[in-house]
């Protein structure tokens, strides 16, 4: 099993049921804290880079959804401006297994990376209205 390196945002839903179903795999997780990371453009990049720059973000961010940022009108280098100044636009979870990145939770993708044992979970946020809604950190 792999030692995965998960970056989240404390008190996401969708992270912690990815989290579950890492460890129900039985990987071994490092959890740490997206939104508080010391993050270079450098060190984004290495996770976003081969990605095209609107899968960069994470669609459910105020300030997308909003349409005050549009990501698919932005150049790589005003994203990273962004990402940088403010986490929350960045997609999650960011996960990390050696050198090996990924960007986002894709179930068939991770399963093909290092194995997942049929977690039938998604990327967001669950869409129930009896769902208790995931408030942004205070600052």
């Amino acid at each position: 099993m792999a030692q995965v390196i998960f970056y989240e945002k404390p008190g996401c839903g969708g992270n912690t049921r990815q989290k579950k179903a890492l460890s129900d795999s039985g990987h071994q997780l490092d959890v740490r804290d997206l939104l508080s990371t010391p993050w270079s453009g450098a060190q984004l990049l290495a996770f976003l880079g081969r990605l095209p720059v609107a899968e960069w973000f994470n669609r459910a961010a105020p300030q997308v959804k909003s349409g005050d940022i549009v990501p698919e009108s932005l150049s790589a280098t005003k994203a990273l401006e962004l990402l940088l100044e403010n986490h929350l636009l960045i997609r999650r979870p960011l996960m990390q297994v050696g050198e090996d990145r990924m960007v986002g939770w894709d179930e068939a993708k991770v399963a093909a990376w290092i194995g997942l044992e049929g977690a039938g979970i998604g990327e967001g946020c669950p869409k129930h209205d009896h769902a208790p809604r995931c408030e942004p950190p205070a600052a």
